[in-house]
């Protein structure tokens, strides 16, 4: 291998990984924008938010519809890979537990209003859902094994019905200020906490 090679690829892996950045600012930018302002709202806000160009993102997302599934997808995937870093980085695997409930809940009030529009493609929500549920559900499983092992949680419960639960406090979230889904899930999350031996 001569050193032009060698160098080239390193050019060509640093551009790669500078497009992966630019890419999640990017999406991180349009799931904060449909958050405050639904999913109808202005490209040009989205470009704001991101620090981009409109051009930018009709370049890599030529329709409302793709930058919809591209958000929804780089959620999962964030959620799915934060669960390993938390479990390292977490006092307790409750605490990390608790910790990934917050960015599921704060996915979940995102995702909602992302549904409503990808359902119009009723093929297409399934596929997206079921890419969801083969994600995240692996995930939940870790995080309450885990919990569950350290004996800090009781060990029946199953990731799904957990995250079906924690989906069900998150409805109507994104449209009423006054409802503080996180606070919710955080204290079914307090719930699943292993009933204590009696004392003598």
């Amino acid at each position: 291998m001569n050193e032009g090679d060698d160098g080239a690829r390193q050019v060509t892996r640093a551009k790669r990984a500078d497009a992966r950045r630019n890419a999640a600012t990017l999406l991180d930018a349009a799931a904060a924008v449909f958050v405050a302002s639904g999913v109808d709202a202005p490209v040009r806000d989205i470009a704001a938010e991101a620090g981009v160009g409109i051009g930018t993102i009709y370049r890599h997302y030529p329709t409302r519809a793709d930058l919809i599934i591209a958000v929804y997808r780089h959620q999962v995937e964030a959620c799915a890979e934060a669960a390993p870093t938390l479990l390292a980085t977490s006092a307790t695997p409750h605490a990390a537990l608790a910790q990934w409930i917050n960015l599921f809940v704060d996915f979940l009030v995102t995702k909602h209003g992302l549904a409503a529009v990808l359902r119009s493609d009723s093929a297409g929500f399934e596929t997206l859902h079921a890419y969801f549920l083969d994600r995240l559900v692996p995930v939940c499983t870790q995080l309450l094994d885990a919990a569950a092992g350290a004996g800090e949680i009781r060990p029946d419960v199953g990731a799904y019905e957990l995250m079906r639960g924690v989906g069900n406090l998150c409805v109507g979230a994104e449209n009423d200020e006054n409802y503080d889904a996180r606070r919710l899930a955080q204290l079914l999350v307090i719930g699943l906490a292993a009933p204590r031996p009696a004392s003598p």
